[in-house]
């Protein structure tokens, strides 16, 4: 039997980028397929799409309409694309419930914790999911360790994370050493410290990818 080619995978992303719930999912449902060819350890990174956004968030709609020039029908027809994207790789998008966008740096320090303790690629899943198809805040402290929680983590060592502003200089790091790499949008996926894949790929494109890397 042959034995099955590790591939460091490095997910840089935010909690509130569509694309980056499509990614990863797309990206799983490839490593699904590859089972036997490609063990990945896939490693979390920070990136925040809108770094000086308030306390109290934004309006989404007003928001990417500043960002991106866009009218408030070209927002609902991207957001409707989005969601069927999403739907084909097994993500629930419910955009009616996603009325702001929000400050997600201490979503980044929860998650840089979760990694350590080894639940962080599924706190991420609950955060996306929080923000994506609940319409919760991922800034909120109560919402982040209700969601830790939810995946198995201490919810008093949480809170903890988050009342000590523990981890900030880590993710500040990390998010500088990104920015000075280059990556300017997310998701971007870096397999062993030199490939990059970009975007919300389907899984097809993930399949073939990894499997090209694991064949060198």
């Amino acid at each position: 039997m042959t034995t099955p080619r590790t591939l460091k995978i490095d997910l840089v992303s935010d909690v509130v980028c569509p694309w980056c719930a499509i990614g990863l999912n797309g990206l799983e449902i490839a490593l699904d397929r590859l089972k036997g060819v490609v063990q990945a350890e896939i490693h979390l990174q920070p990136f925040q799409l809108n770094p000086a956004t308030p306390p109290e968030g934004e309006d989404i709609v007003e928001h990417l309409s500043r960002k991106y020039g866009m009218s408030a029908e070209q927002v609902a027809a991207n957001q409707e694309a989005i969601r069927q994207r999403g739907r084909s790789v097994g993500f629930e998008f419910r955009m009616d419930r996603r009325g702001r966008t929000w400050n997600t740096f201490d979503a980044h320090r929860l998650l840089h914790w979760a990694e350590v303790q080894g639940r962080g690629l599924a706190l991420k899943h609950a955060l996306l999911s929080a923000y994506f198809t609940d319409g919760e805040n991922p800034g909120d402290h109560a919402v982040l360790v209700r969601r830790a929680t939810d995946v198995g983590l201490d919810p008093v060592a949480a809170q903890a994370v988050l009342s000590s502003g523990q981890y900030a200089a880590e993710v500040q790091e990390k998010l500088s050493l990104y920015a000075g790499l280059g990556i300017r949008s997310v998701p971007s996926f870096i397999v062993d410290d030199q490939h990059l894949i970009e975007g919300g790929q389907p899984p097809e494109l993930f399949e073939q990818a990894l499997r090209q890397l694991a064949a060198n």
